[in-house]
């Protein structure tokens, strides 16, 4: 029988003792065992990191000093980990019991797959899914993919993805390690959001594909992590990392295409929130914009690295399989959960 190869999990944590009461047991019960778990804990004061020592204690936990953000803690997470398959796994989640298994099958199948997500199915209805990954617009907002749906065998395919989710996503360890800039992985920039799909635009320009493993099942207790946090400061981080990522990642030709019209929606959005009286969160965004201003020098150097050392394909080689024109309706239901 062919030796497992190890498989690291990193779950970031902040005050979620509740969570992982459901999460590490169902990790338990995995029918692939050869694993390395790595608790990196946000600076919480409700004895997760006692209660992990006390029932998981094979479970390497990092304690932080304060609370990093999701981003950073998982580069921190990441630097500890051994594995050849590296897995970034919520709190607020249980899996199945062959989720890993399902993964690696995925993995090995194909050499030039670089990362997958499972089938997230939302936690308090296992008939719905929570998304299937995302897709990128002309808009520059997120096409989420079978969000909220109900599931069906339409779901019951692998296809490639532009992002996957971080709530749970595996890649392979010689791909991340390609891919690292100023060597993390995750931008220590984005406290949270979109710092996956910062990542995964990554993995594509280093020749590598992101793929939806119908068969690793995982339910996802959605918006349990962001659930103590303002709109103001998620709408913020959010829109911050958006233009961020694209001014890093995205090839000169599409940039010029993408970014003035992403540009143009997010005023809209600013002011469609001011007129509804929403004014922190409308001037959360105004601060976004303006910190990608105030920072584009050392964006411009990511960007450089990224262009010149990470990237292996050119644009056209992927981008029909990221891009997703969707209509009016789509539009607006992905728009409105900006305001």
């Amino acid at each position: 029988m062919r030796k497992q190869k190890l498989i690291s999990i990193i779950i970031v944590n902040w005050n979620g003792l509740n969570w992982l009461k459901g999460c590490f047991p169902t990790l338990a019960r995995q029918t692939y065992k050869n694993t390395q778990w790595i608790l990196v804990d946000n600076a919480s004061t409700d004895r997760s990191v006692a209660w992990t020592k006390a029932h998981y204690p094979k479970t390497k936990i990092i304690v932080n000093e304060k609370n990093l953000g999701f981003s950073h803690a998982n580069n921190i997470g990441y630097k500890q980990a051994k594995g050849d398959y590296i897995l970034f796994l919520n709190n607020d989640t249980e899996t199945t019991p062959t989720f890993l298994e399902e993964f690696v099958n995925v993995l090995e199948s194909d050499p030039s797959i670089g990362g997958a997500q499972g089938k997230l199915l939302l936690m308090d209805d296992h008939t719905r899914l929570d998304s299937v990954g995302a897709f990128l617009t002309p808009t520059g907002f997120l096409y989420h993919y079978g969000f909220r749906q109900k599931d069906s065998p339409k779901y019951n395919k692998q296809i490639d993805l532009y992002t996957a989710k971080g709530a749970c996503m595996i890649f392979k360890k010689d791909v991340l390690q390609k891919i690292e800039v100023d060597g993390w992985i995750l931008d220590p920039d984005y406290f949270a959001y979109f710092e996956e799909t910062d990542m995964c635009h990554r993995v594509w320009l280093s020749g590598h594909r992101i793929v939806y493993a119908y068969k690793s099942v995982v339910y996802h207790k959605m918006g349990a992590t962001s659930s103590g946090m303002n709109n103001a400061f998620v709408q913020y981080h959010s829109f911050k990392n958006r233009i961020n990522s694209y001014c890093k990642n995205v090839g000169l030709y599409h940039l010029m295409l993408i970014l003035p019209v992403h540009l143009f929606f997010c005023v809209g959005v600013t002011f469609a929130l001011l007129v509804t009286s929403r004014y922190k969160t409308s001037w959360s965004i105004v601060k976004a914009i303006l910190w990608n201003i105030r920072n584009m020098s050392s964006t411009l150097r990511k960007r450089k690295y990224i262009q010149t050392t990470i990237r292996s394909v050119n644009d056209r080689v992927f981008w029909h399989i990221i891009w997703r024109n969707i209509g009016l309706a789509i539009f607006l239901r992905e728009f409105i959960t900006y305001i």
